[in-house]
């Protein structure tokens, strides 16, 4: 599973293990014997350290991926059709019918419902069709190398060893994504090593080669990150046209009950699920788009990535999955270009908001902004930008 790593500058600390250990940057080499003497003092021997870090080498590939790394631009209904293709909702069903025992099993153990676990094992790696082409280790190493972000990737380095110990790791042949993500559903090393179950009972947890060992792997993971057992994450509904848009979002929850109370309804009829839990509308392109109630298990999908547009389709295409029927795009208002919504960031930012980079892309700190500016000037605050917005700036 796969946790979002996000760019950054990082100040050099201490070493808790090997004392004046090479935290980052430097000669690659002298980094590389500043690891094997840390990997030594936790207690490994030295001859499993060497044999685990003799083929390890600096990637610029890499490097040059991480630099590159992005959000998802474009806005959820046409990022939903993109990635929600009819070859991905068939061989969803058929891993679904393939595979019965052991999402049986995950639901039972953890409460996780299979079409979750569908879909981040769809948009992972399409059903562990292409698990990434990146040496493991290598990509490890170079990025804790690189002083960005040690504090994230060196303690995999370890976590890999660990796993190389137990056999579950081959520093020579395991590859996957470009930040250390291995398998199927794409986890990290630690992830493995805390959250790694057998699932098929050979005594391996390969999560590269075994579907079962992944998917109840990626289940525990779920679980130790707070998943709620056997409760909704996302139901489409539709929204009444005075409905307060300044309550929307992710960041504001009220009990269901009281958003059925407001003139929320379910898209699908019936009855709200669990009208006492609290729970989020949703509205990706503003209030004339599609709508959504996001419960709390919705949230915990941002310890998995933390772009909004890519969650919210993988949490739709769960319910996609499970029977729910194709959601209505309804008539949102035009969205911006790349240009505009930098004009708008920069204005934004002019008045005071923390929007965070000038980038062109519409995170949480940009949506708040939009929320709050539609709310001064008496605009619908429903935090989607438009130049009605933008030219009253």
């Amino acid at each position: 599973m796969k946790r979002f790593l996000c760019a950054g500058g990082l100040a050099l600390g201490l070493l808790t293990g090997a004392a004046n250990a090479q935290q980052c940057g430097g000669d690659f080499g002298q980094f590389l014997q500043g690891l094997k003497s840390e990997a030594v003092s936790r207690g490994h021997a030295q001859s499993t350290v060497d044999a685990f870090f003799r083929s390890a080498r600096f990637d610029q590939r890499t490097l040059d991926a991480d630099r590159r790394q992005g959000f998802f631009q474009q806005p959820f209904t046409e990022f939903a059709r993109r990635l929600i293709s009819q070859n991905r909702m068939d061989a969803g069903r058929r891993n679904a019918e393939r595979f019965d025992a052991v999402f049986d099993e995950a639901e039972r153990r953890f409460g996780v419902s299979r079409g979750i676990l569908l879909a981040f094992w769809a948009f992972e790696t399409d059903y562990g069709a292409f698990q990434g082409d990146y040496n493991t280790l290598n990509s490890l190493v170079t990025l804790a190398h690189d002083c960005r972000r040690p504090h994230i990737f060196r303690p995999q380095i370890f976590a890999a060893l660990e796993l190389f110990e137990n056999g579950d790791f081959d520093p020579v042949n395991t590859q996957g994504a470009w930040a250390g993500e291995i398998g199927m559903v794409q986890m990290l090393p630690e992830d493995i090593v805390e959250n790694g179950i057998d699932g098929d009972g050979d005594g391996h947890v390969y999560l590269q080669t075994s579907a079962p060992d992944a998917l109840m792997s990626g289940a525990n993971v779920l679980s130790s990150l707070g998943w709620r057992p056997n409760e909704p994450w996302l139901v489409e509904i539709t929204v009444p046209g005075d409905l307060d848009w300044f309550q929307t979002g992710v960041h504001t929850s009220r009990r269901v009950s009281d958003w059925e109370a407001a003139g929320v309804r379910a898209r699908a009829g019936g009855a709200l699920p669990m009208p006492g839990s609290q729970a989020s509308v949703v509205l990706p392109q503003g209030r004339n788009g599609p709508a959504f109630l996001a419960y709390p298990n919705f949230t915990v999908l941002f310890e998995w990535n933390q772009s909004f547009t890519y969650v919210l389709t993988a949490a739709y295409f769960a319910t996609r999955l499970e029977g729910a029927p194709v959601f209505d795009p309804r008539n949102p208002d035009p969205g911006l270009s790349g240009d505009q919504m930098r004009a708008l960031q920069q204005r934004l930012q002019a008045r005071g908001h923390d929007v965070g980079a000038i980038d062109g892309i519409l995170g949480a700190g940009t949506r708040a902004a939009v929320r709050a500016e539609q709310q001064r000037l008496g605009l619908p605050a429903d935090a989607w930008p438009t130049t009605q917005l933008l030219n009253a700036l």
